[in-house]
């Protein structure tokens, strides 16, 4: 949000998190995003608020934060040479309105092959166990890409802000004429 020079304050909404059986990751990301956009709006009335939540998928299956370093390590050997989609849910919730604006943006990271020596490297410099898929793409964690795909790099890190200016835009924010 800093990159857009707009005023905002961030707020940790009390969100279940918990994957519901078969639910698809698109599904998941959409429905967590705006839950917590709706969990925060009470308390900021006359405010856009902003939901948002990402897994990281890998052949189908979703890849959780790791928490420790033998997950981790299990995660990246597992993504090493691979193809990962982060999909991220992003809710919009104009709390004075109730208009809310949802939508999934994909970025897919192909990632370089890992030696276990690599991964330890890593680790060691970044410990990455609160990131979905053991790294962190604003940091050292972008050495472990080959390439990246996807429209909105800014996805990758949890918000992605491309498409977030068009749905502040239609609420009648546009950041390049505030100041």
């Amino acid at each position: 949000m800093d990159r857009l020079g707009l005023p905002f304050i961030i707020a940790a909404p009390e969100v279940d998190e918990t994957r519901r059986p078969d639910e698809p990751p698109q599904v998941l990301v959409l429905r967590l995003a705006e839950s917590k956009a709706r969990a925060v709006a009470p308390g900021h009335p006359g405010a856009l608020i902003i939901g948002s939540d990402q897994v990281a998928c890998i052949d189908g299956q979703v890849l959780g934060k790791p928490g420790g370093r033998d997950s981790a390590i299990a995660q990246l050997q597992r993504v090493s040479g691979k193809s990962v989609v982060f999909h991220t849910g992003l809710c919009l919730l104009n709390s004075a309105t109730g208009r809310t604006q949802t939508l999934v943006e994909p970025f897919q990271v192909h990632f370089r092959l890992l030696t276990l020596e690599r991964i330890n490297g890593y680790l060691d410099r970044e410990q990455p166990y609160n990131c979905a898929g053991s790294f962190k793409s604003e940091g050292l964690g972008i050495a472990l890409f080959e390439r990246l795909e996807g429209d909105d790099p800014s996805a990758l890190i949890g918000l992605p802000l491309i498409r977030l200016v068009t749905l502040l835009e239609s609420e009648g924010l546009d950041p390049l004429l505030m100041g």
